[in-house]
């Protein structure tokens, strides 16, 4: 069994030796246990709650994923035909009443319509209190973006193993239900390309995911309104990326992680 912290270090050196791409430093543990001390302080609520603090289910090949994403997607795959789903927007009344009902632990996912939950699911992402693509891989994201086609998708997928493990589970399970919605767009009319178009400010929580901002991250906001707009083909496209490579999200790439191991190795030597 490897070192996971040796494991990281080759990446890191890989990723700048063949690839030209630098990862910042991942935030220390102060703010993850400030974070988890919120969610504490907040109780059973789902929204803006880090996902170790969330409900869980098990959920085979995949994991232990959040509950509610779990519900949710198992609610929309009824509806999965529904033309515009994400796209439409389902009613504000409604959607703040059916999250204030999630929020109090009533399930009533079921009984609501498809548009309503497509846009709480998006919601749901988007209040998270760190994006669930971290705001330190964004720029290497973004260096990826330029790269050729096979090198950029070898290149996201190694940046997708610093991401933690229950991370990963996590975008695998989601990523594999859009791609469900992606199979049935001759009737929702929701390709991937589409649906990477909807949910790249949602999961990289830019402004333009936001309906509203505070006025606490109004500054934040405004480098992130200009980061969408010079970034917005880029985000789509890496997000398209994960979207059509969902099963390779940290498996595939431990043919990968030998072959680095063996060019250490070699160094050493």
């Amino acid at each position: 069994m490897w070192d996971q912290r040796l494991v990281k270090l080759a990446l890191l050196q890989h990723l700048r030796a063949f690839y030209g791409i630098k990862v910042k430093g991942v935030r220390g543990q102060c703010d993850r246990r400030r974070h988890e001390t919120a969610a504490t302080e907040i109780g059973g609520k789902i929204f803006g709650v880090p996902f170790n603090a969330l409900p869980h289910s098990a959920v085979p090949e995949y994991g232990h994923i959040p509950s509610f994403l779990v519900d949710a997607c198992t609610s929309l795959e009824e509806h999965i035909h529904t033309e515009g789903l994400f796209r439409k927007s389902g009613s504000v009344i409604r959607l703040k009443a059916l999250k204030n009902k999630v929020d109090h632990g009533e399930g009533c996912l079921s009984s609501a319509p498809p548009c309503d939950i497509a846009g709480l699911l998006k919601q749901f992402f988007r209040e998270l209190p760190e994006p669930i693509l971290p705001a330190d891989l964004h720029e290497a994201l973004l260096k990826a973006q330029q790269l050729g086609t096979e090198e950029k998708n070898k290149a996201i997928l190694l940046l997708s193993c610093l991401l933690a493990d229950h991370t990963v589970h996590v975008l695998r399970y989601f990523f594999n239900f859009l791609r469900n919605v992606s199979l049935r767009s001759s009737e929702n009319k929701m390709d991937s390309s589409n649906l990477a178009v909807i949910f790249a400010p949602n999961l990289l929580q830019t402004s333009e995911g936001h309906e509203k901002m505070s006025s606490n991250a109004e500054k934040k906001g405004v480098y992130q309104t200009l980061s969408w707009k010079r970034y917005q083909p880029c985000w789509v496209l890496m997000v398209s990326v994960l979207l059509h490579h969902w099963k390779a999200l940290k498996k595939v790439n431990m043919k990968l992680l030998v072959n680095i191991r063996e060019r250490e190795d070699n160094v050493l030597i």
